[in-house]
């Protein structure tokens, strides 16, 4: 189980250490090469205004903190998906409360074994807690040796030990998300600020304003905004939903430990 722990930890930390310069490098690639096509512009000129109803040319007029709030709001996704996958699955087979019931009723009737076969079933993180707790449970039966409230509490830690190696697993990538949902809104302000800076100096200019810069200006003004505000929103609800998700399964979790404590100090004498 530790190597299969280690073997995870070693692919998760590598694909956090990867993706970051992976997504930047394909932004800057399709900022370049997609949004910044000639034939999004007139003239095929991209220092030109894009064609009319072309929005990559509009979005390539953003300047070049666009790439940067494309790879926050890529990263936000990626990671997303990432955690939504390792989640899903640390969420295990079945219904939580059915589970936890069934393991109170085999725990009552003594079936350690069977209840052990249940959580292999169910595959996830709170079969995993449960399990340890069981195989220590049944250990503790067999132990003539300790009082009742030292098997209590070998127990109990056996299951806290078990949960500190499932938590952080999931956990993992969220204080990135958490980031971004505060760093994109400032990129895309400092965005909008360098845009109205262009703006107001193209209305300065001597003579007649310059209409080109004044509209790149305020173009990239109001794009960067937008792309600021969409990847923190995307990020900020993205946090949330997986604290939420992780809550839940660390209560299921805290339920099981309490459950299984109980059960074997009603038990046992």
């Amino acid at each position: 189980m530790e190597q299969s722990l280690q073997k995870n930890s070693l692919f998760k930390s590598l694909f956090a250490t990867l993706t970051i310069p992976i997504v930047i490098a394909v932004c800057v690639v399709i900022y370049l090469f997609v949004l910044g096509s000639p034939s999004n512009f007139i003239g095929n000129d991209p220092n030109n205004h894009p064609l009319p109803g072309n929005y990559l040319g509009m979005v390539y007029k953003g300047g070049f903190i666009v790439p940067i709030l494309m790879s926050l709001f890529l990263i936000v996704i990626t990671y997303s998906i990432e955690r939504f996958i390792t989640i899903s699955k640390a969420s295990g087979k079945g219904n939580t409360d059915s589970f936890l019931f069934k393991i109170r009723g085999l725990l009552l009737s003594n079936s350690i074994e069977q209840a052990v076969s249940e959580c292999d079933a169910q595959k996830g993180s709170l079969g995993s807690v449960v399990k340890s707790g069981l195989r220590k449970y049944k250990e503790m039966q067999g132990d003539k040796e300790l009082s009742k409230d030292q098997k209590v509490l070998a127990i109990q830690k056996d299951i806290e030990e078990a949960t500190e190696l499932e938590l952080p697993a999931l956990e993992q990538n969220l204080p990135i998300i958490a980031t971004i949902a505060s760093v994109a809104t400032l990129v895309g302000l400092l965005g909008t600020v360098i845009g109205m800076i262009k703006a107001f100096a193209a209305l300065a200019t001597a003579g007649a304003p310059d209409s080109v810069a004044l509209a790149n200006g305020i173009s990239e003004a109001l794009i960067n905004t937008a792309l600021g505000i969409s990847g923190s929103a995307i990020a900020i609800i993205s946090y949330n939903f997986f604290t939420s998700k992780i809550d839940k399964l660390t209560y299921s979790i805290d339920e099981a430990g309490f459950s299984i404590l109980q059960t074997f100090s009603t038990t046992q004498k």
